[in-house]
């Protein structure tokens, strides 16, 4: 099976559109090597997807025929991402909800930036 329809059916992206420009952006790796959306994978294949700020690491089961629903998802792959990177992601997810949570949302927009710069010139 192709690689971005498994990464589809498996629901690490919503759409196989997608999935495919996730490759062709180098955010996909199969068995270490970058890949192009129309690789075949394989039983046995370990892949990784970039979900930032990390690399999540997967362990292929089983090929899937068609999409499959979220309980039946374990026969298809194991996440085989070390704890510590999942440790780095989920303290950048409570960085960002106290940041939010503070009124940070980002980049500043030009009006606070015009604002930031009549501050600062004082």
């Amino acid at each position: 099976m192709r690689i971005d329809k498994f990464l589809w059916c498996v629901r690490l992206f919503k759409t196989r559109s997608l999935a495919a420009e996730n490759c062709s952006k180098e955010k996909v790796y199969i068995n270490g090597s970058l890949t192009k959306s129309s690789r075949i994978i394989a039983v046995g294949d370990s892949f990784a997807v970039k979900n930032l700020p990390i690399w999540k690491t997967y362990k292929v089961i089983g090929i899937p025929k068609t999409r499959v629903g979220a309980k039946s998802l374990f026969e298809f792959i194991i996440e085989t991402t070390p704890k510590e990177e999942l440790d780095k992601l989920k303290m950048v997810q409570e960085m960002n909800k106290l940041n939010h949570s503070l009124g940070i949302k980002g980049r500043p927009t030009k009006k606070d930036r015009r604002n930031l710069d009549e501050f600062l010139e004082y």
